[in-house]
């Protein structure tokens, strides 16, 4: 299936996403920062990105913009799955250059078929 990179700095968020991606056959890569995230994006290409958003040092908005800015990362699809669900934060999700914005913890359906949908 697809190379997917979690960005959390939650052990118990990034282990929900397992739950769900894991079965479908997802090859998954975790990074516990924004920082990390990132230079995992570079380096790694993962086909998609699930990036929290509330993180210490590079927040999830910045690495968001940081990556779909950068020529070498600008084409995987970024996804926030965040605790913030205001529509603001929604909003300025995609402004930075998500693809998609969800609120933990993601339904499994809407995850997998948002995820799908990107792929294509």
């Amino acid at each position: 299936m697809a190379n997917i990179l979690i960005v959390d700095d939650s052990q118990t968020q990034v282990a929900n996403l397992l739950k769900i991606l894991e079965p479908e056959g997802h090859a998954i890569a975790v990074a516990p920062n924004g920082e990390e995230g990132v230079a995992k994006a570079v380096a790694e290409q993962p086909d998609l990105i699930l990036m929290d958003v509330v993180m210490p040092g590079l927040n999830g908005f910045q690495a968001t913009r940081k990556l779909s800015r950068d020529p070498a990362t600008q084409h995987i699809p970024i996804i926030l799955v965040s605790t913030k669900d205001q529509e603001t934060d929604r909003i300025w999700g995609m402004r930075q250059g998500a693809k998609g914005y969800l609120v933990k913890p993601p339904d499994p359906t809407a995850l997998l078929d948002l995820i799908g949908e990107l792929l294509g």
